[in-house]
């Protein structure tokens, strides 16, 4: 099995002492994928292509494959991790403007009964005050 290089060049396994280090630090690092090219291995990485064969990994050796599909996988998790996150922020945002929109509409509901009980009373005045047809001749 071959041990995966961190962008700084240190193995995965090794465990060199670090400045300052936090908590988010850590899980940065234990989401951070690794990168063969960069931390300069000598693993053949697809030797088969200059050969012209397939290029959709079929001619691959073992370790390239398993290299990819953990490279995968923490990515994966990574993009699933944020995809919980952004879900979070948008179910409160949502919740939050349910609660504005409620209450607005207490408030509208409010103003209409006392719009309605002032219509009522207006039309009570106005019926009083008119002169009945009676008095007129």
């Amino acid at each position: 099995m071959m041990s995966l290089q961190r962008p700084n060049g240190n193995s995965s396994s090794s465990s060199s002492p670090k400045k300052h280090k936090t908590e988010e630090s850590d899980e940065e690092e234990m989401l951070m994928v690794p990168d063969m090219e960069a931390a300069g291995t000598t693993c053949v990485l697809s030797s088969n292509a200059d050969n012209g064969v397939n290029k959709r990994g079929r001619g691959r050796n073992p370790v390239d494959k398993e290299y990819t599909s953990h490279k995968r996988l923490l990515r994966n998790r990574v993009s699933a991790q944020e995809a919980r996150e952004r879900k979070k922020v948008y179910l409160s945002e949502l919740e939050s403007r349910a609660n504005e929109l409620q209450n607005n509409n207490d408030e509208i509901e409010e103003k209409i009964s006392t719009l309605m009980n002032e219509n009522t009373m207006l039309r009570k005045m106005l019926i009083n005050t008119r002169p009945k047809a009676d008095d007129t001749h």
